[in-house]
């Protein structure tokens, strides 16, 4: 690629390229030190070197094992009794020109622009979350009498080091002329300049994007020793421009840690369909994955423009659109509640908002400024609209609310003393959230009869929203491929395959109350004349 523009230092003088210390073919020497400090010094202490390999050869990429220029070595690290109680463990790689050491206190020995040095910390700090759940009756719970005292001496979540065995050091084959100042963010973080000559060193990049969350395991004081696979590997300067921007998160943290965590497990998904799937699945679920996400925005622009349009609501059931919003609130409560993925929240949240937009087209609201609740807000009123009242469809649709009262009723009642009796809840909230969740995904279907109800009596399915409904049943039907994908509670996805149903008794529907052209209409016309 073209060579970074000039720029001007301080004083006015354009600022030269800069060359990499260490040219091509360069023999180089490398010592892999771990330690507990942060700033290593302990050159002389034996136990702390982890890995030594002499003359490798610098933008060598046919030798090693496997002829792709890699190297590797396996080891256990012993650890402290600091380490076994949230310590933090380091590594120090250093890469010198071959015959020099890193240790500066051997002035025959050490070079400054002979050493490329860089650390990190190895161990991770991860938020271990404990829901505490118990019988709400019997106060007993299954979980572990271990994990119950924890709670209680660190809280909800405690802060636990994790260890993952496995770790990549790359050194980027790269002689770029690169301008101090000017190289483009997030690769500024890496390129290291030396302040008297100017040039850099060879960027070393510590590679964990292929460590999976899960692989993770706690440290704590049954570990003497951890198990480190350690690797060094060339990389091109492409490649880690891509790794580099991946693992890069921004520094405007204003989202918090918790969505950073929930971030990552949403990237080990990924990363795991990039490892384990099939290539040609891999690329349907893309293609899927796209049209989903175009289905349920024009199934949300179709449903608003089917209600901002309707002038009469015959044949809608009314209260079935109260019943929605009802039924969504609780269903973004009970996902709010429980870990589900991100996405799902934010569409359910968007469908919470249209339903309650709707209340204000199917019915009159008004704020009532005279008498106020409580002497300081206004009452919000609902009055039914004309075109519902003076048409059948009311009547139907009380017919059918009070038909459904009969069987929706006992069950919530059934189920809610099951759920009491046999389930464990966090609390009386989440024992609400889930007792009403769990019964609208198990009995929903009943709460859309009404709907079905009045196509029933008026021998008529003109009047729904057909286009709207055909983009939510096809994203019904790709929500039953990725249930089992995308982490969310069981109950939701027993949701998916419960709104497949609906919508086949809507297609039946639409099949038995076919259009007649032979039918009349209020200006003596048919279909065919």
């Amino acid at each position: 690629g073209p060579a970074p523009q000039e720029q001007s230092s301080a004083g006015g003088t354009p600022r030269a390229p800069s060359r990499n210390l260490f040219p091509k073919d360069t023999l180089m020497d490398l010592y892999v030190y771990i330690s507990e400090h942060e700033h290593f010094t302990d050159f002389n202490v034996s136990s702390a070197l982890f890995w030594q390999k002499r003359d490798l050869v610098y933008g060598d990429w046919t030798s090693g094992e496997n002829a792709d220029g890699c190297y590797e070595h396996y080891g256990e690290v012993d650890i402290s009794q600091s380490v076994q109680q949230n310590g933090s463990i380091y590594i120090h790689v250093y890469f010198t020109k071959s015959g020099f050491h890193p240790d500066p206190r051997q002035k025959n020995l050490y070079r400054r622009l002979a050493t490329v040095h860089t650390s990190r910390m190895i161990n991770k700090y991860k938020r271990r979350r404990f829901q505490k759940t118990k019988n709400l009756l019997t106060g007993e719970t299954e979980a572990d009498p271990e994990m119950i005292k924890r709670a209680e001496d660190y809280g909800p979540v405690e802060v636990i080091s994790h260890w993952h065995p496995n770790l990549t050091i790359n050194m980027v084959d790269d002689h770029t002329p690169w301008v101090k100042g000017s190289v483009p963010p997030p690769l500024d973080q890496y390129v290291k300049f030396d302040a008297i000559s100017g040039d850099y060193y060879p960027i070393l990049y510590f590679n964990d994007y292929w460590n999976l969350q899960k692989d993770y395991f706690p440290i704590n004081e049954t570990l003497q020793r951890l198990p480190f696979r350690l690797s060094f590997c060339p990389l091109s300067l492409w490649r880690w421009q891509l790794y580099a921007a991946q693992s890069t998160k921004s520094p405007w943290n204003f989202l918090g840690e918790d969505l950073y965590e929930q971030s990552d497990e949403e990237q080990d998904s990924v990363k795991v369909a990039l490892l384990e799937t099939n290539p040609y699945l891999l690329a349907l679920t893309i293609v899927v994955s796209i049209v989903h996400s175009i289905f349920e925005f024009l199934a949300f622009k179709n449903d608003i423009q089917f209600w901002n349009s309707r002038q009469s609501l015959e044949g809608l059931s009314v209260r079935s659109v109260f019943f929605g919003v009802f039924q969504s609130l609780v269903v973004l409560l009970y996902i709010l509640d429980n870990e589900t993925n991100f996405v799902v929240q934010v569409s359910v949240f968007i469908g919470l908002l249209i339903d309650l937009w709707k209340i204000t087209k199917v019915m009159d609201v008004r704020l009532d400024r005279e008498n106020k609740v409580a002497g300081v807000f206004p009452r919000v009123t609902f009055k039914d609209k004309s075109t519902y009242i003076e048409s059948s469809t009311k009547v139907y649709d009380d017919m059918a609310f009070r038909y459904l009262s009969w069987i929706l009723f006992p069950l919530l009642g059934c189920y809610a003393v099951y759920s009491l009796l046999y389930l464990e809840h966090k609390g009386w909230y989440s024992w609400v959230l889930s007792m009403l969740y769990g019964f609208l995904l198990t009995f929903g279907f009943i709460t859309m009869t009404p709907q079905l109800f009045i196509n029933y009596k008026l021998k008529s399915v003109a009047h729904l929203p057909w286009r709207m409904l055909t983009y939510k049943a096809l994203n019904t039907f790709i929500d039953d491929l990725f249930a089992f994908v995308i982490k969310m509670p069981m109950m939701y996805r027993i949701g998916c395959l419960r709104d497949d149903v609906v919508f086949f008794i809507y297609l039946y529907q639409r099949w038995i109350y076919r259009v007649d052209l032979t039918r009349v209409n209020e200006f003596g016309i048919s279909g065919e004349d």
